[in-house]
């Protein structure tokens, strides 16, 4: 029951220690990596909360000491803590071992949450019967795939990432058209032990039904017209490492239980042949429809369905998690730099356009619509440079959010210009962009607070004086505000 933390904020440092006293355990605190590594060999550690971040000349000194500790007392459990946080780092730090990731700011109860969880364990650990032994730690990884976002939901979703992939469970993916459903299934089997073995995908929806079984199970010449020679198949060429199979739902019942048995039995069979060959796959699968419904309604199998979901990952769409938006635009248009030009910018109601867009394509969406104004741009991205559709969604936003505001926020002293147009008062062209902004988050504080670039508190502040709690906000929002 001892407990290390390991920041270089005295005050975070002290908050964190004093939750961890008052529930129970002996904390110790070090200021630096080597402090750290000083009292590594001097105690048995259970806990350890690390900042990621521990000087500004080393930015990653955390992972360190995650890596240090992991190797040398593989019973600690280690969280990582950071005030610059990202799916990336997040899917990083667990699959390297460690046993949670938390940005900043974060709240009591999730530091009382890692810490009952953490006793729990110690407790059944301690119980005659049980071996005390933990699961091996997955070796280090950087980050080598493009998975950009910093909401607290795509955070969440690389956390389980990081869990399943040293695992070798079947995974679901499930998410609309876009969200990148392929770039997570490459970022499980990197982060896997088959990592260096193969990666095969395969989008089951592209294939017409008459050929997909000879297309992953192979077949021998002469089984059907036009099979003039043997083919090994897609499944065997991914012996040993992951096949990715996208938009499974769309596959006819006939193929799945051919499926279903190679699931189960490991063993598949080509078309045409007497013989059965065993191959070790890991199965990752993918859709973007609801495959309960899809079950249901007859059009796939359940026993096929329980077989591929052992674990289960939602991609939530793009508008669930705006805070990402502007980062990927970033990262797609840095992407369409000249490697000896200069970057390529947004301006700021370029950036407030594709912050208010919904994107029904999401990330693929996004992309399209970066890589085009990229393309028509003199090298600052403005709002003629993006597609009528995003120009024209956010004129139909600001009439709406223009009669909704009109009854919560009174703008003072307000004269029409020559066209008729109001010109409105600051406080409530800021009470109508707060207010656009929690409708567009689902009346997520936090989330609001990181768009609009306050803290918040701050944003309390203002949703109390422009009296946003009671009026013009749904009733999700009015929940989210109570808490």
């Amino acid at each position: 029951m001892k407990a290390l933390v390991v920041d270089d904020n005295d005050v975070i440092r002290g908050n964190v220690s004093e939750v961890l006293r008052e529930d129970g355990w002996e904390v110790f605190e070090a200021d630096s990596a080597e402090q750290a590594f000083e009292m590594l060999q001097q105690d048995q550690w259970s806990l350890v909360f690390c900042d990621v971040r521990l000087s500004d000349n080393k930015r990653d000194e955390g992972y360190a000491v995650l890596r240090r500790f992991t190797q040398e007392q593989p019973e600690a459990q280690i969280v990582l803590m950071t005030g610059h946080g990202s799916a990336v780092g997040a899917l990083d730090a667990v699959s390297s071992g460690a046993y949670d990731y938390l940005m900043k700011p974060f709240d009591v109860e999730d530091v009382l949450r890692i810490s009952q969880a953490v006793r729990r364990g110690i407790e059944k650990r301690a119980r005659p019967g049980t071996t005390g032994e933990l699961p091996s730690t997955p070796v280090y990884t950087s980050a080598d795939i493009n998975l950009v976002g910093v909401s607290a939901a795509f955070v969440a979703v690389m956390k389980l990432v990081g869990r399943v992939a040293a695992t070798n469970l079947p995974v679901l993916i499930t998410g609309e058209s876009g969200t990148g459903k392929e770039i997570v299934a490459r970022a499980i089997h990197r982060r896997s032990p088959l990592a260096d073995k193969p990666f095969v995908a395969v989008n089951c929806g592209a294939i017409p039904s008459e050929l997909i079984e000879s297309e992953l199970f192979g077949h021998v010449r002469g089984s059907f017209t036009g099979a003039t020679v043997d083919r090994k198949g897609l499944w065997l060429e991914a012996d040993g490492g992951t096949v990715f199979l996208d938009e499974i739902t769309e596959t006819s019942l006939a193929f799945q239980v051919k499926l279903l048995r190679a699931l189960q039995e490991g063993e598949i069979r080509r078309v045409g042949s007497n013989y059965t060959q065993r191959v070790n796959v890991r199965v990752i699968a993918a859709t973007n429809r609801d495959a309960e419904q899809e079950m249901r309604a007859g059009r796939f199998r359940q026993d096929l369905l329980y077989r591929l979901n052992a674990v289960t990952l939602h991609l939530p769409p793009l508008r669930e998690r705006r805070e990402d938006i502007l980062a990927l635009a970033k990262f797609f248009a840095q992407r369409m730099t000249p490697e000896d030009g200069p970057p390529i910018s947004f301006s700021r109601d370029a950036l407030l356009l594709l912050q208010s867009y919904d994107w029904p394509g999401n990330i693929r969406e996004l992309e399209n619509a970066i890589v085009r104004a990229a393309a028509l741009c003199d090298q600052v991205i403005r709002p003629e440079d993006l597609p009528e559709r995003v120009r024209e969604s956010s004129k139909a936003m600001a009439e709406e959010t223009t009669t909704t505001t009109a009854q919560t926020v009174q703008p003072t002293e307000a004269k029409p210009e020559e066209d008729g147009e109001e010109l409105l008062s600051l406080a409530a062209v800021e009470a109508r962009h707060i207010h656009r902004v929690l409708a567009h988050t689902g009346g997520n504080k936090q989330a609001a607070a990181r768009v609009l670039g306050i803290d918040r508190t701050t944003l309390q502040r203002k949703l109390e004086r422009y009296n946003l709690e009671s009026n013009g906000m749904d009733g999700r929002a009015a929940k989210e505000s109570k808490n």
